[in-house]
């Protein structure tokens, strides 16, 4: 699985530019995800706090995350602006027969593939070696784009995932 991502995100947005990472509970067709970009792109274009333009950003990444983010160096986003987005998410959850606010969902790379796991399977997945500390967990509590850079992909033993579970490297 090629977890090159990176170079699609925007260059010109500052390391603080807040982030949303909204994991779907199944990766996006192929048709879907034609279907989703220009969704997410007017959605950016048009997006605003308190009648300022926001400096956005939104994009799928690997069929299955909906990225967000906002550079505030130009435009603070507003509770306003926050709910905006928040809609948009609720409009493809309700479009595509997602959910995308389950943070019971857990996703990891096993065996080069994207693999979806609830929390009350986790330990289970460690104990018979499915899942170990080096396998790779999507932080999606990352809310920077340096955070998105450096901390989305990381291993389950560098994850909070450690403290509540008996990983071993």
């Amino acid at each position: 699985m090629n977890l090159e991502y990176k170079h699609l995100l925007p260059a010109d947005f500052a390391p603080m530019s807040r982030v949303w990472v909204y994991q779907s509970n199944r990766i996006f067709g192929m048709m879907e995800a034609l279907a989703l970009e220009p969704m997410l792109q007017e959605f950016v274009e048009g997006w605003n706090s308190h009648g300022a333009k926001v400096k956005g950003y939104a994009n799928l990444f690997f069929g299955q995350f909906i990225v967000i983010m906002a550079d505030e160096t130009h435009t603070d986003v507003s509770g306003c602006s926050t709910d905006s987005s928040v809609r948009l998410i609720k409009q493809i959850e309700q479009q595509f027969n997602v959910n995308l606010f389950d943070r019971q969902l857990l996703a990891f790379v096993v065996k080069d593939k994207l693999q979806v796991l609830p929390l009350a399977h986790v330990k289970h997945a460690v104990e018979n070696g499915f899942i170990t500390g080096d396998t790779l967990y999507f932080n999606n509590l990352v809310a920077t784009k340096a955070e998105l850079e450096n901390n989305w992909i990381i291993p389950v033993k560098d994850s909070w995932l450690k403290s509540r579970l008996a990983i071993t490297a």
